[in-house]
C-alpha cells in the first residue's frame, strides 16, 4: 500500500531500527515503546487483520516472535516478554513483543464482570460461528 507505514519500512522509505528481517518479515524497535526493547513484527505482505493472513503466514510469524521473545528477554534483562497483537492504529497485521518484569507496574488490560448468564450466552455465540 502506497500511504502504509510498514510498507514504507519494509521498503526503505522510512527509517526504523530493525533488529530482524528474513525474506517474509521484518521486526523493529517501536517509535512508541512500553518498555525498552518493545518491538514489532510484521509481514512484508500487506495485510490488515491476522485474521486475513493465511495460516503458514500466522504460524511462522510466531515462530520469529517466539525467536525475538527470547533474544528479547536475555538482551533486556527482563522477566519475560509479553505478547500481543494488536493493530487499529496501523492498519497492517502486527505482533507486539513487549520485555516486562513481573513487578513493574506496566498498565493491565481493562476487564470487566459478566452478568449473570452473560457469559454462557456469549460462548455459545462463538461456539456457532465456529
Amino acid at each position: 500500500m502506497n500511504d502504509c507505514i510498514f510498507c514504507k519500512i519494509i521498503n526503505n522509505e522510512l527509517p526504523a531500527n530493525k533488529v530482524y528481517e528474513d525474506e517474509s518479515f521484518v521486526s523493529f524497535l517501536t517509535i512508541a515503546p512500553v518498555s525498552e526493547g518493545h518491538v514489532l513484527i510484521i509481514p512484508k505482505e500487506h495485510i490488515v487483520w491476522m485474521q486475513d493472513a493465511p495460516d503458514v503466514m500466522v504460524g511462522e510469524i510466531f515462530k520469529v516472535t517466539k525467536k525475538l521473545m527470547k533474544a528479547i528477554q536475555s538482551s533486556q534483562q527482563c522477566d519475560y516478554a509479553e505478547v500481543v497483537v494488536a493493530g487499529e492504529e496501523i492498519p497492517h497485521f502486527h505482533v507486539h513483543v513487549i520485555p516486562r518484569m513481573l513487578k513493574d507496574n506496566l498498565p493491565k488490560f481493562p476487564t470487566k464482570k459478566y452478568q449473570e448468564g452473560e457469559a454462557e450466552k456469549i460462548a455459545q455465540k462463538i461456539i456457532a460461528a465456529l
